[in-house]
Formats: C-alpha cells, sequence, structure tokens
C-alpha cells in the first residue's frame, strides 16, 4: 500500500507493506554513496539488509537511547559524511526509530544544506508518527526537541514485520501515539481500539494513525495552526519526559500521561481504560517545581501562557491558552 503526502515541491509516498525492507532499492534511490544511520538497539541486520541494496554504502552505529539524542552524535553523523567525502548528489538512510530518524534527518538536513533523506521507522511509536510530517530535532540543554527543523523525507518504508523484535513496552509506547491521534481525530478507530486486541490488529492501527498525521500535515506542514493537534499530551507529556531524565519513561508513557491531563472527565475515562489495556501509565509521582520549569520552556509558551489541545470528546479537540500554573493543577488532579 502506498499513502501519498501532498506536500507540492515536497511530496513524497509512504510504502506500508510487510516484506518491503528487503525490497528497499525499489523504492529507494540508492545507486549511489548512501550513509545509512541506526542505533545499537536495532537489529543489526535491519541496516545491512539496506545496506545490501546500496551502490556504495556506509553503516554508522550509535548508542540507543534517548539520551544520545544530543549533538555529540549530530557532529559524529556530520563527521562521518565529510570523512566519507558525500555530496550534494549522495543520501541518508534512517533506520531505527525516532531518535535515529531525528539524528539523521537533522544531519541530512544540514549537511551542505540538505541532501535526500529516507526514512526506515522500525518502532511502532515511529512509524505512526515520527517518521512523517518532516519535524526532525535533537535534544540541548537538557531540553526535547529544542533544536531542529522542518525536513521532508523524500520517502518512508513501514515494514511491519520489524516489529516482531519489539519488547511489549515499545508496542505499547507506539500505540500511545495512535491512541492520541484517534482520541482527537477518529472517533471510529478510538472504538476501534476500545473493542479489538491492538496487537492482533496492527496494520490495520498504522495505516489509519497514518492517515490521520498526513491529513494534518497536509494542511499544516509547519505546525502554525491545525497541526498543534498532533501536540495532544505532548506539553505536559514533554515536561515529565525531561524531568524524568529523558530516560526513566518512554516517550509513549509520557504522552499517555499528558492526554490524560487535557481530557475532560467523560473522555478521561474511556481513554484511561484504553491506555490501562494496552499497558500505559495513568498516574505518575513527578517534581512539582521541575515540571513547570520544563513547561516554561516549550516553545507554544507566550506571556506566561501555553497554547494547550484539550480534548471535550472522543473524535474532537479544541486549542485552548492556560496559565502554567493552572496547569500545572491540572496535573496534580489527574495525576
Amino acid at each position: 500500500m502506498i499513502i501519498s503526502m501532498n506536500l507540492g515541491p515536497d511530496s513524497y509516498d509512504i510504502l506500508l507493506e510487510r516484506g518491503a525492507l528487503a525490497r528497499a532499492d525499489r523504492f529507494f534511490k540508492l545507486d549511489r554513496k548512501v550513509l545509512i544511520v541506526t542505533d545499537s538497539g536495532v537489529p543489526a541486520q535491519y541496516a545491512e539488509t539496506v545496506a545490501s541494496l546500496c551502490k556504495t554504502p556506509f553503516i554508522e552505529v550509535f548508542p540507543q537511547g534517548e539520551q544520545q539524542k544530543n549533538m555529540e552524535t549530530y557532529q559524529n553523523i556530520l563527521s562521518r559524511l565529510v570523512q566519507e567525502g558525500f555530496s550534494r548528489t549522495d543520501c541518508v538512510v534512517a533506520v531505527g526509530g525516532g531518535v535515529t530518524g531525528d539524528m539523521a534527518g537533522f544531519a541530512a538536513a544540514s549537511y551542505m544544506r540538505g541532501i535526500d533523506f529516507y526514512n526506515v521507522p522500525t518502532t511502532l511509536l515511529s512509524q505512526v508518527d515520527s517518521s512523517i510530517g518532516g519535524k526532525v530535532a535533537i535534544d540541548f540543554k537538557g531540553y526535547k526537541n529544542i533544536v531542529g527543523a522542518f525536513y521532508q523525507p523524500k520517502a518512508v518504508l513501514i515494514d511491519p514485520e520489524v516489529l516482531n523484535t519489539l519488547p511489549a513496552r515499545q508496542i505499547a509506547n507506539g500505540l500511545a501515539e495512535s491512541i492520541k491521534m484517534a482520541a482527537t481525530n477518529d472517533a471510529e478507530l478510538f472504538a476501534f481500539l476500545e473493542q479489538e486486541e491492538p496487537l492482533q490488529n496492527l496494520d490495520r492501527i498504522i495505516e489509519g494513525s497514518l492517515r490521520i498525521k498526513k491529513s494534518v500535515v497536509e494542511q499544516d506542514t509547519k505546525e502554525t495552526g491545525l497541526r498543534r493537534v498532533l501536540n495532544f499530551g505532548h506539553t505536559a507529556g514533554h515536561a515529565i519526559e525531561t524531568v524524568s531524565g529523558l530516560a526513566e519513561l518512554y516517550h509513549g508513557e509520557c504522552v499517555a500521561l499528558g492526554m490524560l491531563i487535557m481530557a475532560a472527565p467523560a473522555p478521561r475515562e474511556r481513554l484511561r481504560r484504553v491506555l490501562e489495556k494496552v499497558g500505559l501509565p495513568t498516574s505518575y509521582t513527578y517534581d512539582r517545581e521541575k515540571v513547570i520549569a520544563a513547561m516554561a520552556m516549550d516553545k507554544k509558551v507566550s506571556g506566561g501562557e501555553i497554547t494547550v489541545v484539550s480534548l471535550p470528546e472522543i473524535g474532537q479537540f479544541t486549542l485552548d491558552k492556560i496559565s502554567l500554573e493552572a496547569l500545572n493543577a491540572r496535573m496534580e488532579e489527574v495525576l
């Protein structure tokens, strides 16, 4: 199945197909120098499979973990591009989760003012969310995604078979983003998540999530309006993630907590049941002052207020301005 992202000159296709990894050269232009960026947590055979299909492949591996999404890793990728003599006609392929996609994408966006970038997401979270939409970034000075760019990939390849090597917690981590999109944009998909067994229906969930994000991104490429809906759960979630040291909780787990905070009482209970069903947290003990400080660094803060995505009912959302103190009060009440 091919899902087309229609963004004018930056348009690209998303291939969703089991077994597609072994045929990546039919979808990506690999007859040139290719830097395959991956991390140590990704099974090595995935990057090696892509390398076997390239004319001149190089593999760059960095240590796994959100804490590696930093300036040093970014510089190491750039150094490898320089060392191997990459030109503007060559490309970068990310093979891994959201951290890998962000690192490789940001390096591709800035090397020689931009070279071709392809994405092969290997986690459920990156397959349903971060691999499309063109947001690439690194963490800096303890703040998540504070240095980055909008840079669209040339194509994205999603092979659900690579999810077979993921532990259950990582699957739940990815389902948080699907739940987020269904809760705000697709009541039918949310009901499907309530009624069916997610693990037995991952292809359907991935496709539904991609179609939601495609629609939103096409209407608001650079997050000036509608695309903010994709931040549902992320305002408080990012702050919790920052305070937890970017390691204690996974991104999707933090988003799950953030969604509960911004949901009205009735949809909150439906949300809570779905989150618990897939194994995501619904309560957390946190440091109040540190969380407020982290939220104050959010890009959406202005004049002591922050624009948040609220959930009045399943399938609908509103954009509201709220003070940081009021937001923290909501966190204490819900968590």
